[in-house]
């Protein structure tokens, strides 16, 4: 137990000594200043902000530090030189977590688990060079967990998948993916559960929303199955509880659902999108330009789908980008700087608009 709690501590400090040259960022990324590694191993994603830009919550897998699939953590960062305390786990150190996010007021977060059905991760689907999936676990339930007591309250509780969760900068509404309704749609609630309502109803996953600055529209990725062998291929799949990652675009609809409108049409996966904070442009991740499907870079564009630029060239994979609530920071996790080694990392840097 020592060597465990000395592992962690030795991972989630920040060492930022040789990072203030700036050699982190690729000379194209005119957008991105001080690029600074905060992770150095395992498989560290989906890093998202508290409401005072103070904090961190994201998921991490270790392995060979005892974090044997998904487990959520938070991260209080210090505003002047980013240095900070070692990351606190906040889940519950059984099943598997995803998707985690602060509520207004930054003392509870969001965040979906399995370990309600079982303290073991669940199985995760075989991968080959020919086909990459994404589990739907019917298992994930969403919880709300209180950072100053610690209490856990289950806010969904049915078997099924309710997980993807996300709130609004207006603090009272929460979005998800669910299939309740026999497909993979965006959901909203209030923060207590109550008020269910379904935003998407087209044929395909709907997942990875967030709320628009002004909490008045939402960001997703979604895939749109139209012939009969990709409806076919895609009910097949859902059935397996699997989703095909490789044929997402970036889709925008108001809040209740009206509007929607389909952003990109670049082809392949278009995914991890998130508002600017001017609320006129979207960023996100995208392969469509990449020879090789593993090549994530990100990208921004208008919100009519116009004045598409690449803002990371990476030569390996940079997704699940967040801009702070100041919009002054972004956070995003990358393969670079892992030694040639599959480890994922957070990373923030100053945004030059």
């Amino acid at each position: 137990m020592k060597f465990y709690f000395l592992s962690l501590l030795l991972v989630f400090t920040v060492n930022l000594q040789g990072q203030a040259s700036d050699s982190l960022r690729f000379p194209q990324e005119r957008h991105l200043k001080h690029v600074r590694q905060l992770t150095f191993g395992g498989e560290n994603a989906e890093a998202y902000w508290s409401f005072n830009n103070d904090q961190l919550v994201f998921q991490r897998t270790d392995k060979e530090n005892g974090i044997p699939c998904d487990r959520i953590f938070v991260w209080a960062l210090t505003p002047n030189n980013m240095e900070s305390n070692p990351a606190v786990q906040v889940s519950s150190g059984q099943g598997r977590t995803t998707c985690a996010y602060f509520l207004k007021g930054d003392s509870m977060v969001i965040y979906a688990s399995t370990h309600a059905t079982s303290a073991d991760c669940p199985p995760e689907p075989e991968r080959n060079s020919e086909a990459y999936y994404w589990p739907i676990y019917p298992s994930f339930d969403l919880y709300l967990k209180n950072l100053k007591t610690g209490e856990l309250q289950r806010l969904t509780n049915r078997l099924g998948y309710d997980a993807e969760a996300t709130v609004s900068p207006k603090g009272d509404k929460i979005v998800f993916t669910s299939d309740r309704s026999g497909d993979l749609e965006l959901w909203t609630m209030d923060l207590d559960g109550s008020h269910l309502r379904q935003i998407t109803k087209g044929l395909g996953y709907d997942g990875g929303a967030f709320f628009s600055p002004d909490g008045e529209h939402l960001v997703f990725r979604a895939s749109r199955p139209k012939t009969a062998e990709e409806i076919e291929k895609y009910t097949r799949l859902f059935k397996a509880g699997l989703v095909a990652p490789s044929e997402m675009e970036i889709y925008t609809c108001r809040a209740d659902g009206t509007e929607l409108r389909q952003i990109t049409q670049l082809g392949k996966a278009n995914w991890a999108p998130f508002f600017h904070p001017s609320g006129t442009k979207i960023l996100f991740s995208s392969n469509h330009a990449s020879q090789r499907g593993y090549q994530f870079n990100l990208y921004m564009v208008n919100l009519d789908g116009s004045g598409l630029e690449q803002i990371t060239y990476d030569s390996v994979f940079d997704a699940f980008p967040m801009f702070s609530f100041d919009g002054k920071k972004l956070v995003f996790s990358s393969n670079r700087n892992n030694g040639g080694s599959r480890a994922t990392n957070l990373f923030i840097a100053d945004w030059i608009d």
